[in-house]
C-alpha cells in the first residue's frame, strides 16, 4: 500500500471509530508502530485527525472547525438565497449537450433543480447530485467511484482520483471554503482537495463557485489559484481588499 492510501485508509478508520491507537493502526495495515507515528504526525499537522497521546482522534470531536463538522444538509440550508442565484448564473453558462462535473459543494448542488430538463452528461462524486438528477430523463450521470465520506455526500480517495483521469469535460463546477485576498483557493477537508485539483485537469474550462461569505471565508488546505478557473460566479461584487491578484493577473467575474 502506497503511502497516500494508507493516510486516507487511516483517516477512514478514525472518523468511523473516533479513535485509533498506534498498536492497532500498526497491526490492521502491517507497518512499522514508527511508520504509523509519522503517519499521524503528518495527518494531524493537516487536520486530518487530532494526536493524542497513544495515537489519535477524529478532529470531530475537538475544538477546531472543520468542514466534516457540519453535514451537507445543515450547510446547505445556509445563504440559501445566494446559492440558489449563484446556481442560476451557472447554469445560464452550460449549453445542451455539454459535459459537465459538479463537484460536491452545496452552491454547486443547488444547480441540480435547473438541470434537471437539461440534456447533459454529469461527471460527479457527490451522492447529493447523483439523487437530485436520477431521474432526470435527459441527463446521463458519470459515478465516480471511491471511499464514501457519508457526512458530506461524497466519494473521495484513489479509485475517485483514478476514476477522474479516465475523463473530460467541457465544464466543471467547483466550490471552496475560502478565497484569500491574493487568489489562493482554500479548502478544509483533505480528501476533497486531490478531487477539486484532479477536476481542474480535466476540464476545458472550470467556474468557482462562492457567495460573498467565501471572501475570505476559512480553510487551510490550498487547492489551487484562482488563475486556474476561467470565472468565478458569486453573489456579489467582490470588495477592493477582498480580493487583490497579482499584477498582470485577471480574473472573469459572473453576477446574477
Amino acid at each position: 500500500m502506497l503511502s497516500e492510501e494508507r493516510h486516507e485508509a487511516i483517516v477512514a478508520f478514525v472518523r468511523r471509530h473516533g479513535s485509533a491507537t498506534v498498536g492497532r493502526l500498526s497491526v490492521d495495515f502491517a507497518v512499522s508502530e514508527a511508520t504509523i507515528r509519522r503517519d499521524l504526525e503528518l495527518l494531524s499537522g493537516s487536520g486530518a485527525v487530532r494526536r493524542v497521546r497513544g495515537g489519535a482522534c477524529d478532529v470531530r470531536g475537538s475544538i477546531r472547525p472543520e468542514a466534516d463538522v457540519r453535514a451537507f444538509a445543515d450547510v446547505a440550508t445556509s445563504a440559501s438565497t445566494a446559492k440558489r442565484q449563484i446556481a442560476e448564473r451557472a447554469v445560464s453558462c452550460i449549453a445542451d449537450g455539454d459535459v459537465i462535473a459538479l463537484d460536491i459543494g452545496t452552491t454547486v448542488a443547488a444547480m441540480c433543480p435547473l438541470l434537471a430538463g437539461r440534456s447533459l452528461t454529469v461527471v460527479t462524486a457527490s451522492l447529493a447530485v447523483i439523487q437530485a438528477l436520477a431521474e432526470a430523463p435527459d441527463v446521463d450521470i458519470v459515478v465516480l467511484g471511491g471511499l464514501l465520506r457519508p457526512n458530506y455526500q461524497s466519494l473521495v480517495g484513489t479509485l475517485t482520483e483514478s476514476a477522474l483521469r479516465q475523463v473530460r469535460v467541457d465544464m466543471a463546477f467547483l466550490g471552496t471554503s475560502g478565497i484569500r485576498p491574493d487568489g489562493t483557493v482554500l479548502d478544509s477537508t483533505p480528501s476533497e482537495v486531490p478531487v477539486k485539483r484532479g477536476l481542474l485537469e480535466v476540464s476545458t474550462t472550470a467556474f468557482l463557485l462562492a457567495d460573498h461569505e467565501k471572501l475570505p471565508g476559512s480553510g487551510f488546505l490550498e487547492v489551487s489559484s484562482l488563475d486556474r478557473f476561467t470565472g468565478l460566479i458569486t453573489d456579489r461584487s467582490p470588495a477592493p481588499d477582498a480580493l487583490v491578484l497579482p499584477e498582470g493577473e485577471e480574473l472573469e467575474v459572473l453576477l446574477p
